[in-house]
C-alpha cells in the first residue's frame, strides 16, 4: 500500500498574511509552485492540492519543482514521499471550464516524463485528480476512462494502415489509470457517498480509494450543525461500506480554520482528531499555514502526522437527520434575510487567490425567491467582521436533547461554538433584520468576548451605518488579523 497522506496543503484564500515568498497580497503563478515547495520541505505537509478549479494555474508545476528544487526533491520523492494532486473542473457543473479538465488529463503524462528522466525510476508524480461537486459515479467514471482510453489509450493507436503507433512516435503514456478521488459537497450526495463509491468500485479492481468529504460548503449551504452531522452520517456510511466490499476507503475532510468552516487551526488538531478519528487526510488551508507562528504549524502538522487514524464515531442516523431537518429550514430563513447585507459587505473582502469567477453560487430556491451568496470564505469573512459569527444562524431551533446528541457526535462542538461566538457584537443587532436579531440564541453556552474584535467590528458597524466604504476593505483585514483567518 502507498503512503496515503494525513495533511493536504490547499490554496482555499482564507488567510489574512502574506506569506514571505509572496510577490504581493494575491498569490498565483510562481507563488504557488514556490508554497508547494514550503509546505512540503519546511512545514511537513504530505499532499499538496493543486487547484485547477475557478482559478489561474502553472500547468508546467511538476517540471518547476523538479528543476528548481532539485536538492529536496531527490531526497523526498514527488509520488513517493510528497503529492501533487489536481483539483480539476467538474464538466457536469462547469461546462465552460470542462476543456480545462481535459488539459490536465493529458498533462499527467507529460509530468510522469519529466519525473522519469530526473528519478530513472518509475514514479509517476501525479496519479490521482480530485473531481469537484461529485453527485454521480456516472461523473466518475467519464473522468477515469477518459484518461484511460483517450490520453494513455491513444498510445496504442496507428495514425493510418501500416504505420507506427502514436507512443512509437512521442513515447509511452504513464500511468496508464489514474484515481478519480470525488468531492462531495451538496446534502443529497453526502447521504449518498456511499453509493456513489460503491457503483464507481463495481468495474475496477482498486486496493483503495480516497473520498473528500466537503465541511465549508454543507455549513454554508445548511448551517454549522447540518455540515457536523452530514459529515458524521457519510463517514459512517463510507465506514460500512469499506468493511462490506473489502476495500480501504481514506477519507478527506475539508475543514478551514474558521469555527464555521471547521475550527481547524494549530491550536486545535487534537480536538479535530478527537472529532473525526475515522478521517485519514486533513486539508491545511491558507489562515493555517500563514496566520500562526511557523514554529506552531510545523509542531501541529508533526501531530497530524503522527497520529494513527481510528474508527468512526457512529451516530443514530434517523435522530441526525430529524436535526438536519430542523436546523437547515431555520438556517435557510435567517440567510434569506440576511443576503443582501452579505453580498454588499463581501464585496468589500480582499482577494488572496488568482481565481476566475467560479459558478458555484449558493442560491435559494423559496418561496421568497432566490437568493444568492459568496463562496463560503467571503461569506464567512462578512458575518465575523460585523460581530456576528455564522455559528449563530439556526441555533435557536436545538433542544437540550439536540446539543448533548450533535456533542456526543463531536465532542468539541461546544469548544467549537465558543471559538466563533468570541466575535459577536450586540452593536450588530440593530444592522440585521428584527427577525434575525429576535431568532438569535446567545445563552447556549458561556462565551468570553473578544474585546479587540469589539473594536475592530464596531468600526465595521459604524462604517456600514454611516454608508462609508472608503477604507472598510482595511477594517475588514484588521478584523480578521485579530481573528487569525480572513473567513
Amino acid at each position: 500500500m502507498r503512503k496515503i497522506p494525513r495533511t493536504m496543503s490547499t490554496q482555499h484564500p482564507d488567510n489574512v498574511s502574506i506569506p514571505f515568498f509572496a510577490q504581493n497580497a494575491v498569490l498565483g503563478g510562481d507563488d504557488e509552485v514556490t508554497e508547494a515547495y514550503f509546505v512540503f520541505s519546511h512545514l511537513g505537509c504530505d499532499e499538496q492540492m493543486w487547484d485547477y478549479e475557478g482559478k489561474e494555474v502553472d500547468a508546467f508545476v511538476v517540471r518547476k519543482l523538479l528543476t528548481k528544487y532539485e536538492s529536496f526533491f531527490r531526497m523526498c520523492k514527488l509520488g513517493v514521499d510528497v503529492f501533487l494532486t489536481p483539483r480539476v473542473p467538474n464538466p457536469s457543473v462547469e461546462k465552460n471550464e470542462g476543456k480545462v479538465l481535459l488539459e490536465t488529463l493529458e498533462s499527467i503524462p507529460r509530468s510522469y516524463d519529466i519525473a522519469h528522466r530526473f528519478y530513472g525510476e518509475d514514479v509517476p508524480p501525479i496519479f490521482e485528480v480530485i473531481l469537484p461537486m461529485t453527485t454521480s459515479h456516472v461523473e466518475l467514471n467519464r473522468v477515469y476512462f477518459y484518461y484511460k482510453k483517450y490520453v494513455a489509450g491513444k498510445q496504442h493507436m496507428r495514425f493510418f494502415d501500416g504505420d507506427i503507433t502514436i507512443s512509437e512516435w512521442v513515447g509511452k503514456f504513464k500511468p496508464e489509470e489514474i484515481h478519480v478521488i470525488p468531492l462531495i459537497e451538496d446534502m443529497k450526495s453526502m447521504l449518498s457517498a456511499h453509493r456513489i463509491v460503491e457503483e464507481y468500485l463495481k468495474d475496477k479492481d482498486f486496493e483503495y480509494i480516497r473520498v473528500f468529504l466537503a465541511r465549508s460548503d454543507p455549513a454554508l449551504n445548511y448551517g454549522v450543525a447540518s455540515a457536523v452531522l452530514l459529515n458524521k452520517i457519510a463517514l459512517q456510511r463510507l465506514y460500512h461500506l469499506s468493511e462490506k466490499i473489502s476495500v480501504d476507503i481514506f477519507p478527506i475532510v475539508g475543514v478551514g480554520s474558521a469555527p464555521f468552516r471547521g475550527n481547524f487551526k494549530p491550536s486545535t488538531v487534537d480536538l479535530c482528531l478527537k472529532n473525526y478519528p475515522d478521517v485519514q487526510t486533513f486539508t491545511v488551508q491558507s489562515a493555517f499555514k500563514y496566520d500562526y507562528p511557523t514554529h506552531d504549524v510545523i509542531k501541529a502538522l508533526e501531530k497530524v502526522n503522527h497520529s494513527k487514524r481510528g474508527r468512526p464515531i457512529l451516530v443514530d442516523e434517523e435522530r441526525a437527520l430529524e436535526i438536519i431537518r430542523r436546523f437547515s429550514e431555520e438556517y435557510s430563513r435567517q440567510v434569506e434575510l440576511l443576503a443582501n447585507l452579505i453580498n454588499m459587505i463581501a464585496k468589500y473582502v480582499p482577494d488572496r487567490r488568482k481565481r476566475k469567477l467560479h459558478i458555484g453560487l449558493f442560491g435559494y430556491s423559496r418561496k421568497v425567491g432566490n437568493v444568492k451568496l459568496p463562496r463560503a470564505i467571503r461569506f464567512c469573512a462578512s458575518l465575523y467582521s460585523i460581530g456576528l459569527p455564522p455559528e449563530l444562524l439556526g441555533l435557536n431551533v436545538l433542544t437540550e436533547k439536540d446539543l448533548d446528541f450533535i456533542c456526543d457526535a463531536a465532542p468539541s462542538f461546544l469548544r467549537d461554538l465558543a471559538d466563533g461566538l468570541q466575535y459577536f457584537n450586540e452593536k450588530v443587532l440593530d444592522l440585521i433584520p428584527v427577525e434575525v436579531a429576535k431568532r438569535l440564541r446567545l445563552d447556549i453556552i458561556d462565551f468570553e468576548i473578544n474585546e479587540e474584535h469589539l473594536v475592530a467590528s464596531t468600526n465595521v458597524i459604524n462604517a456600514i451605518k454611516r454608508g462609508d466604504f472608503t477604507n472598510l476593505s482595511e477594517q475588514i483585514v484588521h478584523a480578521a488579523k485579530i481573528r487569525s483567518f480572513l473567513g
